[in-house]
């Protein structure tokens, strides 16, 4: 038998883009996405959530086989009987490999039901393609809808004498938990081989599965839509050749020429940037070397900032950045203080034309916004976590936890301090109210302005707010919900519950996008990447913090580091502050560009590796020594990030007073 067959997987890795399907088994190709099903568990709750639907079906046989030929016996004998409920069946047709997470025999009659942690709610249409011209699968649902296509068209073949009804199982967002603590009856660990799996508590209840937080959405219309209407390989191709196309190239290791587009920003078979010397070699490159010529290290419009024209311009054979013209861009003035997003983009694009390497300050208006500040300046970081499956009775899925948060302030004097930190590590209980009331006391001292870094932490505030206002038994509600309104701004869920508060943050991510921008920075604005770039330029920062006086008893107040020097030195190259700390996960290798490949889910994104390491905490076996060093290594990660908003506000300080000739 061979067993060179196209999966269910490998057929979603060629919905992304079919090219990939030659580079997805050479150990040869660099590969930035993560392949540890134990991280993906993590990251998006996946496994927990296949276990709960297994537990609504009580009757269901498992197969355990990882050997496709026994799993493949295994299922055939099952669907002997005229009733049956089986888990990861194994279905083979020609080179055509599929297991299903549920499949039910009725007679003549298989229902598949493919489960997934996507979440749906009451404002989720259905069906979930667009009935206007052209019709199409709608963006959010395509990979999950294409999933039980392939698998659908599988089964058809297989068996073609049944019925086959088809359901994706996803988390209902308007649903509510039965009962505390559901979410640790589903402990994830490995087993002797290394595979992850997920054991369930011989503790389930009656009352556990009583309200069911899954809901089945039937996708048979959209699967009919998608095998009779839809189009693929440039609107040549009906779903049953594309999925032969596929299948025969994958076979015989053919590689398919790549079509270049937006989505190969998102190309995981790329070289990592910071191993110049890896013998891998990248995918990516050698698409579009193939197709425009791209040299090694030579920029593509991918790498302008936020560009939404990028796909339209590739159409018109438009594929590097010494291509685009002003034209391209329109870089305007919008009537707002600070660059335009359209100015950036240019400023950009002629930073990398002009080979300059120069940051630029707007230093006029910056400096207007900042004589609107009230000192002492606060400076917060939350890390969050956003578990399918809730902590509590009556919470619903996915409502959002903050686990930790780091509070710098900067005085007026220069003087920087850690000030406050707050970190839960028990194990089931929600930390939001412990949380909130932390935040308070912490941002009460004094009246000073406070500053986030993008809209993360406003979007957690409101979610705190509206789970308060559910609670009637918290004797300090009316304080926090007070406090919640006085530091934020309502999001769409809270229009008009209040107004912009009097200390509303400020988000230091906008006043970079306004006023900053740094070619080291590659075209991103998180503070990953803007910290080491203005450490980099900053003589004020590296002669203040160039000694080891961060922590020290006559330095800076620190809660978790001693005596430590931002300031070393490789190469003549100052090394990025992050790279000096010691990794959250010592066994595997996350950096930031696999966080962004890992998670489908940009809200899931928000924290990365500190949500994987919460969740790791939370649902792993773990000793603790092994979780006390992890809680010490978040504590620091998030320190970190203040500290780094600290030292970006007191490098464009320096800046301002330098073109003032106060220096």
């Amino acid at each position: 038998m061979n067993h060179r067959y196209l999966t269910k997987s490998k057929f979603q890795l060629a919905m992304e883009c079919p090219t990939k399907l030659y580079y997805c088994d050479k150990p040869e190709y660099s590969n930035l996405k993560s392949d540890d099903a134990f991280l993906q568990a993590l990251a998006e709750s996946g496994f927990q959530v296949a276990e709960l639907a297994k537990a609504y079906f009580p009757e269901g046989i498992n197969i355990n086989s990882q050997n496709y030929e026994q799993a493949i016996i295994e299922t055939n004998k099952l669907l002997e009987k005229s009733k049956v409920i089986i888990f990861e069946a194994a279905v083979l047709f020609e080179n055509l490999f599929i297991r299903t997470d549920i499949l039910i025999k009725e007679d003549d009659h298989l229902t598949l039901i493919e489960v997934k942690s996507k979440s749906i709610d009451h404002e989720d249409k259905l069906p979930l393609f667009t009935l206007r011209k052209p019709k199409a699968i709608r963006k959010e649902w395509k990979p999950y809808v294409f999933d039980v296509a392939f698998q659908k068209y599988v089964l058809n073949k297989a068996f073609p004498f049944y019925r086959i009804s088809s359901y994706l199982m996803v988390v209902d967002k308007d649903s509510t938990c039965p009962t505390d603590g559901l979410n640790q009856k589903f402990r994830i660990t490995k087993d002797e081989n290394g595979r992850v799996k997920v054991i369930s508590s011989v503790n389930l209840s009656e009352e556990d599965l009583s309200q069911k937080i899954l809901k089945k959405v039937n996708v048979s219309d959209e699967i009919s839509f998608i095998f009779s209407e839809m189009k693929f390989r440039k609107d040549t191709m009906s779903f049953s050749e594309y999925v032969n196309f596929l299948n025969e190239h994958y076979l015989n290791d053919i590689r398919i020429p790549p079509i270049l587009g937006v989505f190969c920003r998102k190309c995981e078979f790329k070289t990592d940037p910071k191993k110049s010397d890896s013998s891998l070699k990248s995918g990516f490159n050698e698409c579009w070397s193939e197709v425009c010529s791209l040299k090694e290290n030579e920029l593509t419009i991918l790498d302008i900032w936020n560009f939404k024209k990028a796909d339209k311009l590739i159409e018109q054979g438009i594929y590097k950045i010494n291509q685009i013209t002003s034209d391209h861009i329109d870089p305007e003035p919008d009537g707002k203080p600070g660059m335009s997003e359209n100015e950036r983009r240019w400023e950009q694009v002629q930073k990398i034309i002009n080979n300059d390497d120069t940051s630029r300050l707007e230093i006029k208006d910056l400096k207007n916004e900042m004589n609107s500040w009230k000192y002492p300046l606060h400076f917060i970081d939350f890390e969050t976590a956003m578990p399918a499956i809730p902590f509590n009775k009556d919470e619903r899925p996915f409502s959002g936890l903050a686990f930790q948060f780091s509070h710098h302030i900067l005085h007026e004097n220069g003087l920087v301090e850690h000030d406050s930190q707050y970190f839960n590590d028990k194990i089931g209980v929600n930390p939001n109210l412990d949380f909130i009331r932390a935040l308070k006391e912490s941002l009460e001292s004094s009246s000073g302005t406070i500053f986030r870094y993008a809209p993360h932490e406003n979007t957690y505030l409101n979610m705190i707010y509206n789970q308060l206002q559910k609670q009637d038994s918290i004797s300090d509600k009316s304080e926090l919900l007070s406090f919640i309104e006085s530091i934020s701004q309502p999001t769409k869920s809270n229009q008009g519950k209040w107004k912009e508060g009097p200390r509303n943050m400020v988000d230091l991510w906008d006043l970079v996008k306004r006023y900053y921008y740094d070619p080291q920075m590659k075209g991103s604005n998180s503070i990953k990447k803007v910290f080491p770039a203005i450490l980099s330029r900053s003589v004020f920062l590296q002669n203040k913090y160039g000694n080891p006086i961060y922590g020290s008893e006559y330095g800076m107040k620190s809660l978790n580091f001693k005596n430590w020097q931002w300031i070393q030195k490789r190469e003549d190259k100052i090394v990025d502050p992050y790279e000096l700390l010691d990794p959250l996960f010592k066994d595997i290798d996350l950096s930031e560009e696999k966080i962004d490949l890992l998670f489908h889910d940009d809200k899931l994104k928000e924290g990365g590796s500190a949500s994987i390491a919460y969740a790791r905490m939370q649902f792993t076996e773990m000793s603790e020594k092994e979780r006390d060093e992890l809680k010490k290594a978040l504590l620091k990660y998030c320190e970190v990030d203040t500290l780094a908003m600290v030292m970006i506000v007191e490098a464009w300080k320096d800046r301002i007073m330098e073109s003032s000739g106060l220096n």
